[in-house]
């Protein structure tokens, strides 16, 4: 039984059930604190707890923003330039790449240090190429079931044999040469490639490479993945789990300076104002963990967050012309939308007979209304997803129309009869797996409001996010529903989530298989940005489009918004590093605080 119980929130009198108190504590938590005006702190939300810090697993954003602030991999991208571009971090520059595009010599830079541990018995830890060239094999290992392994899978010499060899093993020998990893010395060592891969270096920005250290590895375990233990900006003070996470700065972090120069008009939006200044700009961070939506957007109102993606919750923000509401403008919070390189969609799950049914996905696909959808939870901001490379990247055609994305109730009947369902008959109930949040639950109960129209029963399967990723990656599913941002600029990451080799634990959580479309990737990605490489990309686009493995959904905004005393957000696909340039205006806070 649920109780209704009245309370005072900080001064604001509400009534809640009493199963959702628990959640709000962590408000309650930030009412009875002073305001600190003299400690520059950084305070996120996070609406997902995450299951762990270990690179080789952080599989979606949530855990690459947690994994970002204290890992660091050789390169990362420029936090304002755009297009994107890449530029070194760990490593001292930009690789040697041979004339057969197969040899990357590398040269890391000198004096980094791993943060204090215990594992390194009192003494400091400087990086070294061993660290790098141990992380790579971690990530091959066939015992720890890396679900990052497919950025790397058929790419580096001799790694995928090393792989196999040790399947059967109880532990895969990391001392042993692999043929595409050489030392040089500590600062220097070289990766040779199978075939040529022009996005490899994309994969090096990667959090599934981020770089550990063995010895920590080796102290901590199967807890290694509670205690992260890089070369980042920022140390792990304390991990509540399903509460919050709280970081400190590193005292020891190498010398990194705010940029001087960004994309044409950073300067006018003052995103140049701390250039030259060391990072990070922040002495500690703080992440609460909120599950519920309402409850992320109280402490953002209350000032308790310098930070909120949106997400599905537009209408709290934006008014009926998708302006900022004046009251929010007046506390000086300000407004982001801008254009994601990403897609969402329901994916269904090859391993299963009947979903192998190309004409009944197309009828799924026909019977879903994307206008009314897109109005419900997005207020018609996002575009809809024709296939699966989404618009600002090369293989992207605005002139191509899926036939299959248009909403069409009578054609989806006569489609869902032709694959031997009429009606529904002898189709048993699909579950869709997603968070068990509020909006994804009634995503999905829209969906299946729109799948009854046509006689097809579906149901909701309602999980945590660690849970929806272990059914994803365990091939526990029938069909889920998730978001792809892109982990690079180039249509190869999105187009890899249907390539076959990439199956669960990979990033192919719907299982497909299209040899045609197999063979035409493969060739794809070992050329240059050419019109040819375009045309191919092109091609593999609308051959998914016409299979419809996916219910292809949307290409969403990104809405943010910020407090006034942030400085230095500027949105950002790739942000697992960004956290580092963020600066909190502690005299803009003192003032504004008072409006709280």
């Amino acid at each position: 039984m649920a109780y209704n119980i009245s309370i005072s929130l900080c001064g604001v009198y509400m009534k809640f059930s009493s199963v959702i108190l628990a959640v709000l504590m962590v408000v309650f938590a930030s009412c009875s604190k002073e305001k600190n005006f003299d400690e520059r702190e950084l305070r996120l939300l996070s609406p997902e707890k995450i299951a762990g810090f270990d690179p080789i697993n952080v599989s979606d954003r949530y855990s690459g923003h947690e994994a970002g602030k204290v890992y660091e991999g050789l390169f990362e991208f420029h936090p304002l330039k755009r297009p994107y571009e890449l530029v070194p971090n760990l490593a001292e520059g930009m690789p040697t790449i041979s004339a057969d595009g197969l040899t990357y010599s590398f040269k890391i830079k000198t004096g980094v240090l791993f943060h204090d541990s215990p594992a390194f018995k009192g003494q400091p830890r400087e990086l070294k190429s061993d660290d790098i060239l141990y992380s790579l094999r971690r990530l091959a290992d066939p015992k720890l079931s890396a679900k990052g392994w497919w950025v790397i899978d058929d790419k580096i010499a001799g790694l995928n044999e090393w792989r196999t060899k040790y399947e059967k093993e109880t532990a895969a020998n990391y001392d042993e040469p692999i043929e595409g990893f050489k030392k040089i010395d500590d600062q220097n060592f070289q990766i040779v490639l199978k075939r040529p891969f022009p996005q490899f270096l994309y994969s090096l920005a990667m959090p599934y490479t981020f770089i550990v250290a063995k010895e920590v590895v080796d102290h901590f375990g199967q807890e290694f993945l509670n205690h992260p233990v890089g070369t980042g900006p920022f140390t792990l003070s304390k991990f509540e789990q399903s509460n919050r996470i709280t970081y400190l700065r590193n005292t020891k972090f190498r010398d990194k300076f705010y940029p001087s120069e960004g994309a044409e008009g950073d300067d006018k939006l003052g995103l140049l104002a701390d250039a030259g200044k060391k990072l990070p700009l922040v002495d500690k961070i703080v992440v609460d963990i909120i599950p519920v939506e309402q409850t992320l957007w109280l402490n953002f109102q209350k000032g308790r967050a310098d930070l909120m993606e949106m997400k599905s919750m537009y209408e709290r923000a934006l008014d009926d012309s998708n302006a900022l509401h004046p009251n929010l403008k007046a506390n000086g919070i300000r407004l982001h939308i801008d254009p994601m390189l990403d897609v969402t969609f329901v994916a269904w799950n090859y391993d299963n007979s009947i979903l192998k049914n190309k004409k009944l996905r197309q009828a799924m696909s026909l019977a879903f209304d994307r206008v009314r959808y897109n109005k419900t939870f997005y207020k018609g901001l996002a575009s809809e997803a024709q296939g699966v490379i989404p618009p600002g990247l090369s293989g992207y055609r605005k002139e191509f129309k899926n036939p299959y994305t248009k909403f069409d109730i009578a054609a989806a009947k006569k489609l869902l009869s032709e694959a031997g369902f009429p009606g529904g008959k002898g189709l048993s109930e699909l579950t869709i797996e997603t968070r068990s949040d509020t909006i994804p639950r009634q995503q999905i109960e829209f969906i299946a409001k729109n799948m009854a129209e046509i006689g097809i029963k579906v149901k909701v399967g309602a999980n945590t996010w660690p849970e929806l990723i272990k059914k994803v990656t365990t091939r526990q599913h029938q069909g889920y529903t998730m978001a792809w941002g892109a982990d690079y600029p180039d249509a190869e990451n999105f187009l890899g989530l249907l390539y076959g080799p990439n199956s669960s634990p990979g990033s192919n959580g719907s299982n497909y298989s299209n040899p045609d479309f197999d063979a035409l990737f493969k060739t794809a990605t070992q050329l240059l940005d050419t019109p040819d490489r375009t045309t191919m990309y092109e091609k593999l686009n609308e051959i998914v489009a016409l299979d419809s493995p996916w219910i292809f959904g949307f290409h969403r905004p990104e809405v943010y918004v910020s407090q006034a005393w942030l400085r230095n957000f500027k949105q950002m696909e790739f942000n697992h590093s960004q956290f580092q340039y963020l600066g909190v205006d502690l005299e803009v806070k003192k003032e504004l605080s008072k409006k709280f």
